[in-house]
């Protein structure tokens, strides 16, 4: 499949999985309360920290996958790589499963701030969440066995039908049954057992057959001897996994902490419409990663770097009029969603801080790619590891002077450091002498418009007065001022005005013979 329809796939999937995650939430609230709601993003937040235990292996098989349709590795040596992952993913998986369930009680008492739930309710939703989250986690090496082989139409819609019943699907389910925290986390683990399922079964048909008379081994020996070519490389994906655990999920462990459930809740449902920004530069990556890798190791790194630039121009021209949309609108945005003056009230600034702060995130993600493609993290390490420090230092402080609103300022202080301290370092080495157009043409150059727009939209709403009352027509406002900005963005690109106008003379000459 062209890399265009394997973004093409990723991004209707991603925004479906994303829009329907974000939309249901609401009616989470309405139905759980919102302190039980702050278990959901606790569940969350536990699932994006079990994934360090990955340890980088599932991106590693994503790469060898790749190198292997690149011509770079044997069917014997993929095969007995895949083996071993599987075990690997096995055996962690139920040994930090057990532990998560066995310390419930402690997490429910000690950790968690409960105020009206009951303690036996909180320690079965904990037990339930660890079941789910270890299905989940291994579901993810075969969905990196399935993303290396770059078959993402299918994944995209196996997503979207996974989404629909994991956040619909258990909607009648609370109506039938109540909205008590354990029915929820219960029908979470029903739908992690079919997707690890189908997952598995798609994985391996598309993995290649063994040679005659060959049999895989699950010898201990065997096993170490199969993935220590990979064993670096993992490593360092290991460590900038960590790094990056650390940087955005950091905040929400110490803040799962400090407030009550119930606030804790409110945060977790403002990151998560930030989250969206993210989101959008997400899809790209997944398609992007193996085509660059596959590129590097056929010796194309022209056309490796020319995709690099080429791709931070398409997120650019999305992820700025998102993130600037939200973190000018955000207590507007807020009440639109949820119909909560509190919940505006108290996650508006916090919004508009992560919003920013995930949009240059978005665009800081991309030298990882190009080093990721190069199976060289070295630099990305070290610029991680100093990010680390500064932002973790800065939370404490920010955190503890001016309590939630401290960890957006953290956030955002953070990313634009790394951005523009950091970055230069990367395409010295990587790009050499690409860093400033990288920066000034494909980055500014490609998100000062629709900004412009979005400010002046501002200012002429607030000049006049007509913001609209009501819910559904803020969101219909909001909706289409997205769409336009997204468009002005668009058409400042050249490559961009370049197809519209290539697609009108067809239409034209199309019409043409038509009337003739």
């Amino acid at each position: 499949m062209s890399l265009k329809k394997n973004i093409l796939a990723n991004y209707l999937s991603q925004i479906y999985v994303t829009l329907i995650g974000i939309v249901m939430v609401p009616m989470y609230i309405n139905y759980m309360g919102t302190e039980a709601y702050g278990l959901v993003g606790f569940f969350a937040m536990l699932q994006v920290w079990f994934g360090l235990l990955d340890m980088g292996l599932t991106l590693t098989l994503t790469r060898e996958t790749a190198r292997f349709r690149g011509g770079a590795l044997d069917i014997l040596a993929y095969r007995s790589l895949v083996r071993a992952l599987e075990v690997v993913f096995i055996c962690v998986g139920i040994v930090g499963g057990v532990l998560l369930f066995l310390n419930s009680e402690r997490i429910a008492s000690s950790w968690l701030n409960i105020q009206h739930l009951d303690l036996a309710t909180v320690i079965f939703a904990v037990q339930m969440m660890a079941i789910a989250i270890v299905l989940r986690w291994i579901s993810g090496l075969y969905r990196g066995c399935i993303s290396g082989a770059e078959d993402f139409r299918w994944l995209g819609a196996f997503n979207a039908v996974m989404a629909s019943l994991r956040f619909l699907g258990v909607l009648p389910v609370m109506i039938w049954l109540g909205g008590e925290p354990p029915i929820f986390f219960e029908y979470q683990c029903l739908i992690g057992l079919i997707e690890l399922s189908c997952l598995f079964a798609k994985a391996y048909r598309l993995m290649p057959a063994l040679p005659n008379n060959i049999r895989l081994g699950w010898s201990l020996k065997s096993l170490i001897s199969s993935v220590r070519p990979s064993f670096q490389f993992s490593m360092g994906i290991s460590f900038a996994a960590f790094v990056w655990v650390m940087m955005t999920q950091v905040d929400k462990l110490l803040l799962s902490k400090m407030l009550s459930l119930a606030d804790y809740g409110i945060f977790t449902l403002t990151v998560l419409v930030a989250s969206g920004v993210t989101m959008i530069s997400g899809p790209l990556s997944s398609a992007l990663l193996p085509r660059m890798a596959k590129l590097h190791a056929q010796g194309h790194d022209d056309k490796l770097i020319l995709l690099y630039r080429k791709m931070t121009r398409a997120v650019v021209v999305m992820v700025a009029p998102a993130s600037f949309l939200l973190a000018m609108f955000s207590k507007k945005i807020l009440f639109a969603w949820t119909g909560s003056l509190l919940i505006a009230d108290q996650g508006g600034s916090v919004l508009s801080f992560y919003a920013l702060g995930n949009g240059i995130l978005a665009v800081s993600a991309f030298p990882y790619y190009l080093q990721y493609a190069k199976g060289n993290l070295r630099l990305h390490l070290i610029g991680s590891g100093l990010f680390l420090i500064v932002f973790v230092s800065i939370l404490i402080f920010a955190t503890q002077t001016y309590g939630v609103i401290g960890a957006g300022y953290a956030w955002l202080t953070a990313n634009i450091a790394y951005l523009l301290l950091w970055t230069p370092f990367i395409h010295k080495r990587f790009a050499k002498g690409q860093h400033i157009q990288w920066l000034i043409h494909d980055i500014a150059g490609s998100s000062i418009n629709s900004v412009l727009a979005l400010f002046i939209f501002s200012w002429l709403m607030s000049w006049a007065d007509v913001w609209p009352s009501e819910r559904i027509t803020l969101i219909f406002l909001f909706i289409v001022v997205g769409a336009l900005a997204i468009t002005v963005a668009l058409l400042s690109q050249v490559y961009f005005r370049a197809l519209l106008k290539e697609w009108l003379m067809i239409k034209v000459l199309h019409c043409s013979k038509e009337n003739k």
